[in-house]
């Protein structure tokens, strides 16, 4: 028999964390930094996209690639360290992979061409793969049933202030200096980030390593693929990144031209509205406690979908609230759909949840790159109203998951 948290268990029974562990708070705290590392280093490109239009002589659309083979290279890695993690374990993985993640980053500023920037970009997403294709497992498994959905939302709001972190602390430096030094930044701030996340991420104990044969394996994680419920998750992550990537990328070439004339520093800070996805998430964390999962969802669909709308109105104004918008809705749809993953994966979890952000960062990649034809053709209402156009499909696909399924 054994004490944890004045509650006696045997030692064949998993103890799981609870809030009134020290160890808990670690757990939560240590993958939370570990993904706005990760997420920093992911997007940190976007506000640098007029800058590598002029460097080196490009167009908007081929510099949005600086993101696109990241995710794309993230997509592989998460596919091949969910499997790995099922396999072998969470928290080593975790920390090898945030290590190489940092690495790339310390040779981009000495690129003299976009063909190497593009390079170091691929190997660094692959590697990015590694903490959000374990973590969310890790969680799982570690921390009480009734506090997954808090964990799953702490670290999917750490993933905002990764994401606007980078960009805001990229952007700003830019406009002071040069990429490359905003770059140098970047990189210390990494490091020190990356010695706290060893230091406190706690060991997992909880674990069970699989014992199927390979081939076994593979075929339990994609069997996923063949639960209805899941696959509409997966498509829902697809639908909500395609608008959400496609209004962040084309976003600093929007505010840069006439009426707004805006600097990279003034661009930059309305990355700021991430706080409004970092706020939202924990609250939906706690609304799922007294509303389904899937009513949720669709609140923070339809909160997107007015912000997306505000952004065509021609004041600067107006622009930052309807990014605010944004960002609360996709945030708050995003983690619903990621702790539903998650809950309703009976095994292979590390799969499962890889599975769906695999179908996210499909998003990614089309919403960056694939939107620029649009962008070109239609400008900003043509990015605008692709991404409303997607909003309804999402909205078919969460009242799918609900007549399939009465109950989280």
């Amino acid at each position: 028999m054994e004490l944890n948290a004045g509650v006696l268990k045997h030692k064949d029974e998993p103890v799981k964390l609870t809030p009134k562990d020290r160890q808990f708070w670690f757990a939560i705290l240590a993958v939370g930094i570990g993904s706005i590392l990760s997420f920093a280093n992911l997007y940190f490109v976007h506000p640098l996209m007029p800058a590598f239009v002029d460097e080196f002589n490009i167009s908007p659309t081929t510099s949005s690639l600086s993101l696109s083979v990241s995710v794309i290279a993230l997509i592989f890695g998460l596919l091949f360290f969910g499997f790995y993690s099922d396999r072998y374990g969470r928290t080593t993985l975790m920390k090898v992979t945030l290590t190489l993640t940092v690495i790339p980053l310390f040779i981009m500023p000495f690129a003299n061409n976009f063909a190497f920037l593009l390079v170091l970009r691929t190997i660094q997403g692959f590697f990015i793969a590694g903490l959000p294709a374990a973590a969310i497992a890790y969680i799982g498994e570690e921390i009480e049933r009734k506090s997954v959905g808090f964990g799953v939302t702490i670290y999917i709001a750490c993933n905002a202030i990764g994401g606007m972190v980078g960009r805001i602390l990229i952007g700003i430096l830019s406009d002071y200096s040069s990429w490359q030094a905003a770059i140098w930044a970047l990189c210390g701030f990494s490091a020190a980030i990356l010695l706290l996340f060893f230091i406190m991420l706690p060991k997992s104990k909880n674990f069970e390593p699989s014992k199927l044969e390979v081939k076994e394996d593979a075929v339990g994680m994609l069997i996923h693929l063949k639960n209805p419920v899941l696959i509409n998750a997966f498509l829902m992550g697809i639908a909500l990144q395609v608008g959400f990537t496609g209004i962040w990328t084309y976003l600093p070439f929007y505010l840069g031209e006439e009426p707004f004339s805006l600097s990279m520093k003034a661009i930059s800070l309305t990355y700021a509205a991430y706080i409004l996805g970092i706020i939202g998430t924990p609250v939906a964390g706690k609304l799922a406690q007294r509303f389904s999962h899937q009513s949720i969802i669709i609140a923070g669909v339809m909160i997107l979908m007015i912000g997306d709308f505000l952004t065509l109105i021609q004041s600067a104004t107006m622009v930052v609230i309807g990014l605010c918008l944004l960002c609360l809705g996709f945030f708050i749809a995003h983690s619903m759909t990621a702790a539903f993953v998650s809950m309703q994966a009976t095994h292979h979890k590390g799969g499962a949840s890889s599975l769906y952000l695999v179908s996210y960062y499909i998003g990614v990649a089309s919403g960056g790159t694939a939107t620029g034809f649009i962008w070109s053709a239609l400008g900003w209402r043509g990015v605008v109203f692709l991404c409303l156009l997607l909003i309804p499909l999402t909205v078919k696909i969460v009242n799918d998951s609900k007549r399939r399924l009465k109950n989280i």
